[in-house]
């Protein structure tokens, strides 16, 4: 299958996918600020950069994209029909580079959190996420991992996805 647009119009398509203060990232930010958390962004002193950093919980928080990271088993995780082996090595190294970043961190000392993009598409799912990585935050966990089937389940099983613990 051939691109519908040329490769200009593809390339200032692509370099307008921002890698961070994504709408997911943002829509966590406010559930978490909300709930009383409060957090660094982006931190250079921190292996990878995460999306959120809590020293006093001495965790960290990646928001990560279906698509772009690759999540396991998840409708979004597609790929282009075009140049596959381009995007297959694409997607290796960026998983490569994911999983090099959590080992080191976890080697650190630091307890890491995924929570995937498709977890914060509904209001629903945003607040049980929220929920859970605030409950992951105070408990003593090393990692949470969070995608559509967990936060969803919840909101399935009627628990109130508005009340904030």
């Amino acid at each position: 299958m051939t691109d519908i647009v040329d490769q200009q119009t593809r390339s200032r398509m692509m370099s307008g996918i921002r890698g961070k203060n994504t709408k997911p990232e943002l829509a966590l930010r406010r559930a978490l600020h909300a709930r009383g958390f409060r957090f660094r962004l982006h931190s250079k002193k921190v292996h990878g950069r995460p999306d959120l950093v809590l020293p006093k919980y001495r965790a960290v928080v990646f928001v990560h994209g279906c698509f772009w990271h690759r999540h396991e088993g998840c409708r979004y995780a597609t790929t282009p029909a075009t140049r596959s082996e381009f995007w297959q090595a694409k997607f290796a190294a960026n998983v490569a580079r994911d999983n090099s970043v959590r080992g080191a961190l976890l080697d650190e000392g630091w307890r890491v959190a995924t929570i995937w993009e498709c977890a914060l598409r509904k209001p629903e799912q945003i607040s049980v996420a929220a929920d859970r990585l605030a409950e992951w935050l105070v408990a003593v966990g090393d990692t949470l991992e969070l995608g559509e089937n967990e936060a969803s389940a919840h909101v399935r099983e009627g628990e109130d996805a508005g009340s904030s613990r």
